[in-house]
């Protein structure tokens, strides 16, 4: 990957698959500006939903051919809790490699090379002001991505009883997620914050794990390990909340899919 420096601004991208970017592009307002903005995802970050397309012919980016590669994410990093309220976009400059954007993009880079679950990388920016820093990341938004969460909503609208036989679909799509975040764990990821909106899935019904900010890679990953648990117990609590009468089946379904 290559390193673009722009006065305070280094952006980090893929020079042969991305095109050379500039820091405007990792704003909300320049996207806003040239009416290219299609969405928005609920959460603190406030990913932006993007269409290259809407760009004037004169800033789209000759190499982005295909359809997919034309919508993009864009996700500005925030704080949250109470020093949120102090600096809610500013974290301690440590280093350009130390920065979270540059850490997630190669991180999320490394594993889609290797043909795992997880968004394909575009590029990383960093604004340095003397010993703090801004971010942005922006991926290829996934072809007719829904959050997790959204389908177990819609299952704690069912009223069904609780033990009542899920439905099928559902129940594929638990297998799907449970064979997805064991491949991320057996390439050695143990996600900070693995919930039911960091997994999407796509109009294939595949199943992406995202949001891979400060996530950590292991260079072994045994079985036993505890991240692996304690991964799996978070996604349990998370069920808990959004389909409260049937998470403990959802949960069963996925560990089992998980061990299979």
């Amino acid at each position: 990957m290559a390193v673009f420096r722009n006065e305070n601004a280094h952006i980090l991208y893929d020079g042969e698959t991305a095109p050379q970017m500039t820091p405007d592009w990792f704003m909300p307002s320049f996207w806003r500006e040239h009416d290219a903005v299609t969405g928005e995802a609920p959460g603190r970050g406030a990913s932006l939903f993007l269409d290259v397309c809407r760009l004037p012919a004169e800033l789209q980016p000759a190499n982005i051919t295909a359809t997919p590669a034309r919508r993009w994410a864009l996700r500005p990093y925030r704080r949250g809790g109470l020093i949120a309220k102090l600096a809610s976009q500013r974290y301690l400059y440590t280093g350009l490699e130390r920065t979270r954007a540059f850490a997630e993009l190669r991180l999320t880079e490394r594993l889609y090379r290797q043909g795992l679950p997880v968004p394909e990388p575009v590029g990383a920016c960093v604004w340095r002001h003397g010993l703090t820093y801004e971010a942005a990341l922006i991926t290829v938004l996934i072809p007719g991505a829904r959050a997790f969460a959204d389908d177990l909503i819609a299952l704690e609208a069912q009223h069904l009883p609780a033990g009542a036989e899920l439905p099928e679909a559902l129940l594929r799509l638990l297998d799907a997620t449970g064979h997805a975040i064991r491949a991320v764990h057996d390439a050695g990821l143990e996600h900070v914050d693995l919930n039911a909106r960091n997994l999407l899935i796509d109009e294939s019904e595949r199943v992406y794990v995202i949001d891979l900010d400060r996530c950590q890679l292991h260079a072994e990953a045994p079985a036993e390990a505890s991240w692996r648990e304690s991964n799996l117990s978070r996604l349990g609590r998370s069920l808990a909340r959004f389909t409260p009468t049937h998470h403990a089946a959802c949960l069963a379904r996925i560990r089992s899919a998980y061990q299979a």
